[in-house]
């Protein structure tokens, strides 16, 4: 069987690994893991085609232990059992280096089953995963395990794979000449978004895929990677932790008043085609982050989203990024957002004690025999419309939860309270 180009170039040696130098470079963890030969315990969480299952190959060779790789994705309990039955024979005196690809796909049960012997060291466990492992790894398994975060290879990490690879194939292809454009491996470079195999992949198609000339030779450029690589895909999945991440960084960035990035994250979620998280988030900044700097922002929001659910992708992008707009260029404040906060935590620790029996429903038959409403002073029977009365229960009378910021809109409102409490 021939092995894909991918699988060739696959490095043996931790120098020929590209990016990861926050991992790799002198006195960094796994480089020090290597050089030690002592391994632990590890959970390798990022993007796909960074080198996770490169580098733990290679750790796995540093020791004196059999080595097994499974695929948590197509693997069974069974699976774990046929490896668990083998750690007393003479293959594995020294113990077992498990490696678990995609361990996010085992359930509570299937990871449980490694404790016992992750616990007396039978198996020493490596498992790779692109979500995050606070979320999708059972508890147990990551108190027992160091988290190593691989990050998403750039453009110059890409580019030096890709050479890397064109090299192997030009060894595999010795009687043809491979020629390659610069600009070509930019190109792949650029729309792979940090995944080293998926741009191997392109490049592997491309040279397999283009007629030899006369002069037993092929010439990738451009327009040939163009159609060797698919249109760019954002690495977006709505259940998985980059989903939360791009949300986040919307928000943040709407939040931080910086109209530029804000459309840029939108941008990222309206590729994705994610048209309900954008407009549910839009919604909440308006009155998280904006609130009471700009009450008619949610008017304004609610009326963009309205027409963006109604029109659908494509033409949705426009009022979303109004949207965006108006919510990023507004004044900011989080006073309701806090208000509600600090109310509710009142509710959940201290004893708020009853309504005051004046502000209790009186309409109904009876009501003034239970002494309901009877004191209760209507303000607009009064100048201002407004007469001081305690509204708020007796245990928490003394209580301030809203606290106007420090914006044109609520240096009114704060004027408004003042001039009528104080009249």
């Amino acid at each position: 069987m021939i092995k894909p180009l991918a699988d060739k170039i696959r490095p043996k040696d931790i120098k020929d690994v590209v990016g990861q130098s926050h991992l790799l470079e002198d006195g960094k963890i796994l480089n020090r893991i290597l050089r030690s030969g002592h391994v632990t315990n590890m959970i390798f969480y990022g993007p796909p085609g960074v080198g996770k299952t490169t580098v733990a190959n290679i750790i796995a060779k540093i020791t004196n232990k059999k080595f097994y790789k499974i695929n948590a994705t197509n693997a069974s309990l069974d699976d774990i059992k046929e490896i668990i039955k083998d750690l007393d024979s003479l293959m594995t005196l020294n113990g077992v280096v498990l490696y678990l690809d995609e361990i996010q796909n085992f359930n509570k049960k299937q990871q449980q089953s490694l404790l016992e012997f992750m616990e007396n060291g039978k198996i020493i466990l490596i498992a790779s995963t692109t979500e995050n492992p606070y979320r999708y790894i059972y508890k147990a398994i990551l108190s027992r395990s160091t988290i190593i975060e691989f990050k998403m290879l750039n453009k110059d990490d890409i580019i030096k794979g890709l050479r890397r690879a064109i090299d192997i194939a030009k060894a595999d292809l010795s009687d043809i000449n491979i020629k390659y454009d610069e600009l070509a491996l930019d190109y792949v470079a650029t729309v792979s978004n940090g995944d080293l195999r998926k741009a191997i992949n392109a490049i592997e198609l491309a040279i397999y895929s283009t007629k030899v000339d006369e002069n037993k030779s092929i010439y990738i450029d451009v327009d040939t990677v163009k159609e060797c690589t698919q249109k760019k895909i954002l690495n977006y999945d709505k259940f998985g932790d980059n989903y939360y991440d791009i949300l986040s960084a919307f928000q943040k960035s709407i939040r931080g008043s910086d109209p530029d990035a804000s459309i840029h994250y939108l941008a990222r979620l309206v590729k994705a085609g994610d048209l309900v998280s954008i407009c549910r988030r839009l919604l909440v900044i308006a009155c998280e982050d904006i609130g009471m700097a700009y009450p008619n922002a949610i008017t304004i929001v609610k009326s963009c989203v309205d027409s963006a659910m109604q029109l659908g992708f494509p033409e949705a992008r426009i009022p979303l990024s109004q949207a965006t707009l108006v919510l990023a260029t507004a004044p900011k404040s989080n006073s309701a957002y806090k208000a509600i906060d600090l109310a509710l935590e009142d509710l959940e620790s201290k004893d708020v004690g009853d309504i005051p029996i004046y502000l209790k429903d009186s309409h109904y038959s009876g009501a003034d025999k239970l002494g309901r409403g009877i004191e209760y002073k209507y303000p607009h029977n009064y100048k201002n419309n407004y007469i001081k009365q305690q509204y708020l229960p007796d245990n928490i009378k003394n209580s301030v939860y809203y606290i106007p910021g420090e914006n044109k809109m609520e240096e009114k409102v704060k004027t408004y309270l003042k001039y009528i409490k104080n009249y």
